[in-house]
C-alpha cells in the first residue's frame, strides 16, 4: 500500500512518544515518573463538571454549530473583555476541538507553499510541523537561556522577508516559561506595523498560570488588533486537557475560513464540553488561582532541586509548568555503557536508568536543552529529580 507523501512532511509529537515510552516501562511494572507531559494533574472544578452533567440531563445531545453554540461564543468574548480588556464580538470566535485544532485551523488557512513562517525558539512541538503540513517555510529565531528565550526586537526584524506570512510565538511560552511584558510585546509590534502583510499568530494558553504579573496580549494594540489570531482554551488554566476546547478570536475574515475548514474536518465540538466551557469561562475563577498557586510552590521546590545538578543552566520559568534546562555539559559524557552524544541521548538515559521521563529540546527547536515539566505531586517532584541527580551522577 502507497501512503500519502504528506505522512513524510512531518513528525510524531515528541512530547506523545515519550510519555507512551513511560506507559510501555510502567506497564513492564517499572516505577516511572512522568515529567514530560504538560497536563495539571488536578481535576476538573466541581462546578464545571456540573454544568455538563446538566447538560446532559437537558438533552444537549445533537450536533453543535460548525463556530459553537452561541452561547459560548458570548462567554469567551466576556471573558476576553474581563480579564484582558479585548473586545470582541461573537462572529470573531470560533471553538475548536482543543487548542491544538485552533493551531491548525489558523495555519491552514493563512499559509501556502512557500510562505514563511517565523518562530521564536524554543516553541511548543507541534508549531513546525502545522507548518510543514501546510508547506510553509519555518525560519526559526534562536534564543538562549541567557535572553530569558525571548528573540530581540532587531532579531525579529532582520528574520521578516517579502515571503514571512505569520509570525508564530506564546506567551507563557511552552518549553521555556518566558512570558512576554507589555513593553516587549510593544516593541514586537512597532516592528509589525511596518509589515502590514505580517499575521501574529499569539498562543495564550497557559495564560491564567502565570508567576511574575498580569497577563499581556498583542490583541491590545488596537492598530495590529486585526492582525492577531489569539489562540486560548481550556486545558490547562482550568485542568480540562480530555475535555478537548479550543478557541480563536481574530477577524471575521479569519474566524470565517477557519470554520469552513473545519466544517470539513470535525464540524463542531462536543456538545456537553461547550456547556460546561461556558461554565468555566465565566464563572469561579478560585479553582484556577489556587491551582496556579500551586503550581508556584512546585516551581520553587524544582528551581531548588534543580540549582543542585552541576553543570545544568536554567532559566526560572515566569509562566507554564515546565523548567528547560541548558544540559549540554553532559554531552560527551558516558556512564561506561551510554555516551551521551545530545538531548535526546539524554533523555533516554534518564528514562532507562532513572525512570524519569522528560522531552528532548530538539522537538521544541533547542538541541541544548531538556524539558521536565512540574505538573506532578511534590513527592513525586522530589523523587523524581533526586534520582536523576544521581543518574547524572555516573557519567564522566
Amino acid at each position: 500500500m502507497q501512503l500519502s507523501s504528506l505522512l513524510n512532511r512531518f513528525s510524531e509529537p515528541e512530547t506523545l512518544k515519550m510519555a507512551k515510552l513511560g506507559r510501555e516501562l510502567r506497564a513492564k511494572g517499572v516505577d516511572v515518573i512522568d515529567l514530560s507531559l504538560g497536563e495539571p494533574d488536578f481535576d476538573t472544578p466541581q462546578h464545571i463538571k456540573d454544568a455538563a452533567i446538566k447538560a446532559i440531563n437537558d438533552n444537549w445531545s445533537h450536533y453543535t454549530p460548525v463556530a459553537g453554540f452561541a452561547d459560548l461564543k458570548e462567554a469567551v468574548c466576556t471573558k476576553l473583555k474581563r480579564d484582558n480588556n479585548l473586545d470582541y464580538t461573537p462572529d470573531q470566535i470560533i471553538t475548536s476541538t482543543g487548542a491544538k485544532q485552533s493551531l491548525a485551523n489558523a495555519i491552514l488557512a493563512l499559509v501556502d507553499e512557500g510562505d514563511e513562517v517565523i518562530i521564536p525558539t524554543p516553541y511548543w512541538v507541534t508549531y513546525s510541523e502545522l507548518v510543514k503540513i501546510a508547506r510553509g517555510k519555518v525560519v526559526e529565531i534562536r534564543t538562549s537561556v541567557e535572553n530569558d528565550f525571548k528573540p530581540t526586537p532587531a532579531q525579529v526584524e532582520a528574520a521578516i522577508t517579502p515571503k514571512t506570512k505569520v509570525f508564530m510565538f506564546s506567551s507563557p511560552c511552552n518549553p521555556s516559561g518566558a512570558v512576554y511584558s507589555k513593553a516587549e510585546l510593544e516593541a514586537l509590534a512597532a516592528i509589525f506595523k511596518k509589515h502590514p502583510h505580517i499575521v501574529i499568530l499569539s498562543d495564550e494558553i497557559y495564560e491564567y498560570i502565570n508567576f511574575v504579573g498580569k497577563h499581556e496580549s498583542i490583541a491590545q494594540f488596537a492598530d495590529l488588533k486585526d492582525r492577531v489570531v489569539l489562540i486560548n482554551g481550556l486545558s490547562k488554566g482550568f485542568a480540562m486537557t480530555g475535555w478537548r476546547l479550543g478557541y480563536i478570536a481574530a477577524s471575521a475574515a479569519i474566524v470565517k475560513a477557519c470554520e469552513k475548514l473545519q466544517g470539513q474536518f470535525t464540524s463542531g465540538t462536543c456538545s456537553i464540553t461547550q456547556k460546561a466551557a461556558v461554565a468555566a469561562l465565566v464563572g469561579d475563577l478560585r479553582p484556577s488561582q489556587e491551582m496556579t498557586e500551586e503550581f508556584t510552590r512546585r516551581r520553587e521546590k524544582t528551581l531548588a532541586l534543580v540549582s543542585g545538578i552541576p553543570g545544568f543552566k536554567c532559566f526560572a520559568p515566569q509562566g507554564a509548568f515546565y523548567v528547560f534546562p541548558d544540559v549540554s555539559a553532559y554531552y560527551g559524557k558516558s556512564d561506561g555503557t551510554t555516551t551521551i552524544q545530545n538531548a535526546a541521548d539524554l533523555s533516554m538515559y534518564l528514562l532507562n536508568t532513572a525512570h524519569v521521563s522528560s522531552v528532548m529540546g530538539d522537538a521544541f527547536g533547542e538541541p541544548k536543552c531538556v524539558r521536565f515539566s512540574f505538573a506532578n505531586s511534590m513527592p513525586n517532584i522530589e523523587k523524581a529529580w533526586a534520582r536523576i541527580k544521581d543518574a547524572l551522577a555516573k557519567l564522566k
